[in-house]
């Protein structure tokens, strides 16, 4: 089983009335919840840790992950509201407020971690739920129990705004990445990470420190992929967008459902991992993101569908 270990919340999204005023649509989403639900969908065996609310949308959250074939089980799951993130569109980018302060997701703690189950094969970890605490340290002590031992992949999904203490963050995203076997960066996640210069180098330059595999998404440009030994870089499909919201999680579920299929998904594959197979991981992660970022919301796409 791969394990996302991550926010699950309700996207708002702008939508229009029956009169045509201005309205918000709440749809389950959240990054890691997102790349969750495009595993089961795709057919992987999957599972979510988070903090779940027993409210009307955290209701709402565990119908749609058991639908997609979603192990919950350990989840957390309590009296607390769920995170609304309020999604504003702009040229079909998405922006996002967050409404987050005392949250079943937010103040999810240590005393919440479950025990590992034997049969699981890899952690992901991601979104916003790195950047506060309590639960950043929470999902940052379950990677360092893991580490070494599974395989970790690491998207960290930035966003500057929310974090409150933007030195911690920092500091804690190095932590993670340090301890990653597979980092997956946007184009503007590297930029804030790195600052400007060359993507590859900047990218050989995770290589060096820590993780086996880097991989950084170009939106429309596509997806490259760096190793010790290779590099290698996937255009996008074409494809009329409608908006971007999920792109980047369906992207990391294709390129883990293919290295889980292909028998990669173990540290010591990954350390001596061939070119073919990386490239099949890629190719399946731009096109998962393809049909994502063709209809509205996070709606990633069964495997019939590809």
């Amino acid at each position: 089983m791969i394990l996302c270990c991550g926010e699950a919340l309700i996207d708002m999204l702008p939508g229009r009335t029956a009169e045509g005023e201005d309205a918000f649509v709440p749809r389950p989403g959240g990054a890691v919840f997102n790349t969750a639900i495009a595993l089961g969908r795709l057919g992987a065996p999957v599972g979510l840790f988070t903090g779940l609310s027993e409210d009307m949308f955290g209701r709402r959250l565990r119908a749609a992950l058991a639908e997609s074939g979603v192990d919950f089980s350990l989840a957390a799951i309590g009296p607390r509201p769920t995170t609304l993130a309020f999604v504003e569109l702009r040229d079909g980018q998405a922006r996002y407020v967050f409404h987050d302060e005392n949250t079943a997701g937010r103040m999810l703690g240590a005393d919440d971690l479950p025990a590992l189950p034997e049969g699981l094969r890899a952690l992901f970890f991601g979104g916003i739920s790195l950047a506060v605490t309590p639960c950043a340290e929470a999902y940052e002590a379950l990677m360092e129990r893991a580490a070494g031992r599974r395989v970790i992949m690491l998207d960290p999904n930035i966003r500057p705004g929310f974090a409150a203490d933007e030195a911690a963050y920092r500091a804690r995203i190095g932590r993670m990445i340090a301890r990653a076997d597979l980092v997956k960066l946007s184009d503007e996640d590297l930029r804030w990470l790195a600052g400007p210069g060359d993507p590859l180098r900047q990218l050989r330059a995770l290589i060096g420190d820590s993780a086996r595999i880097a991989l950084l998404t170009e939106g429309a440009r596509g997806a490259r992929a760096v190793t010790r030994e290779f590099e290698l870089r996937l255009a996008a499909p074409a494809v009329e967008v409608v908006d971007t919201v999920g792109a980047g999680d369906s992207f990391n579920a294709g390129v883990l459902a293919a290295l889980q299929a292909a028998g990669a998904l173990r540290r010591e594959a990954l350390a001596e991992i061939d070119a073919a197979t990386l490239h099949a991981a890629l190719e399946l992660g731009v096109r998962v993101a393809a049909v994502t970022v063709s209809r509205a919301g996070a709606n990633p796409p069964r495997a019939e569908e590809l």
